[in-house]
């Protein structure tokens, strides 16, 4: 049986992407003794170490590798062990040119970067498969073994491939999908445009076309592509499996990553982990914040890890700015308030060499212990420990936002009414308005439990599959309350309007019917009216004819003046609320508001403009954080005639805690 990740690490993870192959042996020594003191516990060993570890097909050295893993366990640091196949050896490529990804002009990708394998490729994945095999006979009994790090950023520079084994592969999808050439047919819709196929092989990639693309044929590609790219995940994970059981295994997820279902993925993973790099120009990074939230939802709450970060500038931007002093400690703790039960960087120590020589690192380039970056990775890293019993505890949310890859594939795909339409812009805005109220927040799958919620938000739900809608239908007749928003319940899985009047399969629910609808142009804007106030709206508005709902927004502006913009509708014991438009954060901050105070969901605490409060429980304890990103201290009012136990500072408080300028207090009572 796979052991709990609790099990496997009692405290929160601290360390990041060691790559000791990248230095003198005499180095290494002096990293362990830096990361004993900098209060490091875990690092990832060997993600880019396929050309050193096999250096010729078939001869494999370990020898290097058992001494990093000696030296490691010997100054109390785990290891997460990668399997090293995140980017092939040279070797690889010369000898079978089959295994490189090919581009959507039919050119080879060629080698000198990473990533330029295929999916898939056979040969690749034996190749894969092999290297696995050693790999987990050769450490599976190790003492600093503690989990098993698959690839690395799956699909991150490819996340397609137009070569002939993948057209192959490719027809091969469509016919365990779709069974018979008539079938896929009816489900592509190939009647029009006189599309029709009558052998599989006639079938092509949707590239190199003279205008639009089949969307059904589109949206099965991206399909495809994300099984290809997962079947190479399973394919390491049943390897690894078979020889260590009990080791649990994962890969690691990105940020705002399109290409890759990770609701999907997830399923097939012992633990969560995924890479986040705020640009300090941003400020208050409220997204990262948001796929933090994401990713712990991804397993029904299971705490996460961050296995990358930065401590300092990354190397990839435009301008590659410096985090301040205090915000990269910050920003961590941000991680571990919203289900962080690791806090990892990339990478330990900034390297010589490469394109990434310039990215920032735990050590930096000056090796200096002393340096403001070390200094503060030692602080952070000594502060965790004061936080046992910490790791394992979950968030307590009531709210919930509806989120779905394939829906996202979908609804920005060509030929729609609005070509500019961004999904993730609509998911942002809505959890932005929580965010900045403290308000937790989880991610559910359309057809997900909605059981513990009270507040649901399903933003620009363009796709709905069979089924789907009787989830939502049954949460707010229970009792809850959901804002579905516009351009919602459109179309089914294949991309097929669902007639019967827009959004057929929620026409019921919100008691309503969408006549038709108004995009806006770039700059055009309209005012909606609610209460006596008025506020502005852009991008869309929906020509709305109710069937039972009351309108509570209006538009006052354009040949749809006084038409309904907002309305809500009695369903069963709870209540459904469409927003027909794309309203100013005011109003969406209003609407939200009143709907969380009628609901009595509130934050744990009252707190100022940017000062961020989450919680996360165990069995019989709280931890409260206090996040303070403002310039100044603040006073927080705590609650009356509780006492809590600072964890950081070691003393009990009570009424009220003044958190200074960039800094944190976390609470436990």
């Amino acid at each position: 049986m796979v052991k709990r990740i609790d099990e496997v690490m009692p405290r929160i993870a601290f360390g990041g992407d060691y790559n000791p192959e990248q230095w003198d042996e005499s180095v290494w020594l002096e990293d362990a003794k830096l990361m004993q003191e900098a209060g490091v516990n875990l690092v990832s060993v060997a993600i880019f170490s396929w050309s050193v570890l096999e250096r010729e097909e078939g001869k494999l050295d370990f020898s290097w590798l058992d001494r990093v893993l000696d030296i490691l366990h010997d100054h109390g640091v785990g290891v997460s062990l990668a399997t090293a196949t995140a980017s092939p050896p040279a070797w690889l490529s010369k000898e079978y040119p089959e295994v490189l990804a090919v581009q959507e002009n039919g050119v080879p990708y060629q080698i000198g970067s990473r990533q330029h394998y295929s999916p898939n490729s056979k040969r690749f994945r034996y190749a894969v498969k092999q290297l696995v095999k050693e790999m987990a006979n050769r450490y599976k009994d190790h003492s600093a073994l503690k989990m098993w790090h698959i690839n690395n950023e799956y699909g991150c520079h490819l996340a397609e491939c137009y070569s002939d084994e993948s057209l192959s592969a490719f027809r091969e999808w469509l016919k365990n999908r779709y069974q018979t050439i008539e079938n896929l047919n009816q489900k592509w819709g190939t009647n029009f445009w006189s599309q029709r196929y009558n052998e599989w092989d006639e079938i092509q990639f949707p590239v190199n076309l003279p205008t639009f693309y089949n969307p059904s044929q589109k949206l099965d590609y991206k399909r495809f592509m994300n099984d290809a790219i997962f079947d190479l995940y399973k394919i390491e994970k049943e390897v690894l499996r078979e020889i260590t059981p009990d080791i649990p295994v994962f890969t690691n997820f990105m940020y705002e990553f399109k290409p890759l279902n990770y609701f999907g993925w997830a399923k097939e993973m012992d633990l969560v982990t995924w890479d986040s790099y705020p640009d300090p120009r941003e400020g208050k990074p409220y997204r990262h914040a948001m796929h933090h939230d994401l990713m712990r939802s991804l397993k029904n709450g299971q705490p996460f890890y961050l296995m990358e970060q930065v401590t300092s500038h990354v190397n990839w931007r435009d301008i590659n700015l410096t985090k301040k002093p205090g915000e990269m400690r910050l920003w961590s703790y941000s991680t571990v308030a919203r289900g962080g039960d690791g806090v990892m960087y990339f990478q330990w120590r900034q390297g010589k060499a490469g394109a990434e020589k310039f990215h920032g690192a735990m050590v930096p380039h000056s090796n200096d212990p002393n340096s403001r970056v070390y200094q503060e990775v030692k602080q952070l890293g000594n502060e965790l420990k004061q936080l046992d019993g910490l790791a394992g505890a979950r968030g307590t949310a009531k709210v919930a936002i509806v989120f779905d890859w394939e829906n996202w594939w979908a609804v920005e795909h060509e030929g729609k009414p609005h070509n500019r339409l961004s999904y993730l812009d609509q998911v942002y805005q809505y959890y932005r308005s929580f965010y900045e109220k403290n308000i937790a927040v989880d991610f559910v799958e359309p057809n997900g439990n909605l059981a513990d919620y009270q507040f649901v938000v399903a933003p620009m739900l363009y796709m709905i599959r069979d089924g789907e809608e009787n989830n939502l239908e049954q949460f707010v007749k229970n009792g809850g309350t959901l804002i579905v928003s516009f351009f919602s319940g459109i179309a089914d899985e294949q991309d097929h309007i669902h007639l019967g009047g827009y959004p057929a399969p929620l026409r019921s629910l919100l008691g309503l019917t969408v006549e038709e609808f108004a995009p806006m142009a770039d700059d055009e804007i309209n005012t909606i009216v609610a209460n006596g106030e008025k506020f502005t709206v852009n991008t869309w508005a929906d020509i709305i004819k109710l069937e039972g709902a009351k309108a509570i927004a209006t538009f006052k502006e354009n040949w749809y003046q006084d038409n309904p913009a907002v309305t809500i509708h009695r369903y069963g014991q709870g209540s459904s609320i469409y927003v027909g438009t794309n309203p100013s954060d005011d109003y969406l901050d209003q609407l939200i508001s009143g709907i969380l105070q009628q609901l009595e969901v509130s934050a744990p605490l009252d707190a100022p403009k940017d000062v961020e409060i989450a919680e996360r429980v165990t069995n019989d304890k709280r931890y409260l954080f206090i996040i303070n990103h403002n310039t100044d201290p603040v006073t927080i009012a705590l609650k009356e005639g509780v006492v809590y136990q600072d964890c950081l500072q070691g003393k009990q408080v009570s009424q009220t805690i003044t958190v200074q300028n960039t800094d944190v207090a976390i609470l436990v009572y």
